[in-house]
């Protein structure tokens, strides 16, 4: 008779999982968040806010440093406020941006 051979996959039922898995709602707001913030001018835009004096801006105060159109910028910051990183407040004419702090914090956590 030969020795009953164990195969990894039978291994693998007798462990329990090390964490459990994120929430399927949990997920998804995790998945927008690190799809917004997977663009390099998106990257941009939210270190400028973060580094900003006041802590917010407005489309103009963008366009300049990025070398980019109002139009590119608005597609950007639009992305970033559906994602929840940015908020955005009307004032005026104007429309001011500002950082989400919980979800940028969230973000934070994932990297070492």
């Amino acid at each position: 008779m030969q020795p009953e051979e164990i195969s990894p996959a039978d291994e693998r039922r007798d462990t329990a999982p090390v964490a459990e898995p994120l929430s399927r709602p949990a997920a998804e707001r995790l998945a927008s968040a690190l799809k917004a913030v997977a663009d390099p001018t998106r990257l941009q835009v939210l270190s400028m806010i973060s580094g900003s004096p006041a802590g917010e801006a407005c489309v103009l105060d963008l366009t300049a440093p990025l070398g980019l159109t109002q139009p590119t910028v608005s597609h950007h910051l639009k992305i970033l406020v559906d994602a929840g990183l940015l908020t955005r407040e009307k004032r005026g004419k104007w429309a001011w941006y500002s950082i989400v702090p919980e979800r940028l914090d969230a973000l934070r956590g994932l990297i070492p």
